[in-house]
């Protein structure tokens, strides 16, 4: 049997979907992991990018410069990053109160 808290650990503080992966259900659990990976690699891409732009310019800015370009040049890096919030909550609520067949 496996420990409803050690699942719960897993999807909150490392990734959501390992929770699941432990569990034994493969199929959620490999979505989740997919789905995670997508929306943290894409957020991290467009901020990239955009700062990319400030760098090529040469310029030197304050970070406070910097986060105001990235606001305004990738606001779909936002939506990349709820979206990843609203998976991370439902993972560890999935962990923490879904049953598998063995219980």
């Amino acid at each position: 049997m496996v420990s409803r808290i050690k699942c719960v650990a897993l999807s909150a503080l490392v990734l959501p979907g390992l929770g699941q992966l432990l569990r034994g259900e493969r199929v959620k659990g490999g979505v989740m992991l997919l789905l995670d990976n997508v929306f943290l690699l894409g957020a991290l891409f467009v901020a990239l990018r955009s700062v990319s732009k400030l760098v090529v310019t040469g310029k030197s800015m304050d970070p406070q410069q910097v986060l105001a370009a990235i606001q305004s040049d990738a606001p779909f890096a936002r939506w990349l990053l709820g979206a990843f919030m609203v998976l991370w909550v439902y993972g560890v609520a999935d962990a923490a109160f879904s049953r598998t067949p063995r219980e």
